[in-house]
């Protein structure tokens, strides 16, 4: 598979890890868009949020029950949670993931 998210997942790609489980991982972005912006991404591969069913919801929740955790964990007093769904709405990994971005007051402004 040509996901660069999927290597990173197979740690065929370096990257600087946050925090992991058995389903999610979280990196830092590389092209941050506030001081602390981290991706949250499921290890199972599901391409973007239109593709979330039945059988792999659960891992969304597992995603927003473990946000909190991680965002304690950077020292995040408030953050924003983003998801881009497909191109035209600015996704260019086609790997569901969520940004967490943080560590500043953050506006109303999208970013």
């Amino acid at each position: 598979m040509s996901c660069i998210f999927c290597k990173i997942i197979n740690g065929e790609i370096p990257s600087n890890k946050v925090y992991e489980d058995e389903k999610i991982i979280a990196i830092h972005d590389l092209n941050p868009q506030a001081p602390t912006h981290v991706l949250v991404i499921p290890k199972m591969h599901i391409a973007c949020a239109d593709d979330i069913n039945d059988d792999n919801c659960e891992v969304v929740g597992h995603i927003f029950a473990k946000i909190p955790v991680i965002a304690e964990k950077l020292g995040l007093d408030g953050y924003r949670i983003i998801n881009n769904c497909k191109e035209s709405a600015g996704q260019t990994v086609m790997h569901l993931h969520f940004h967490l971005l943080g560590g500043k007051t953050l506006g109303e402004k999208i970013v």
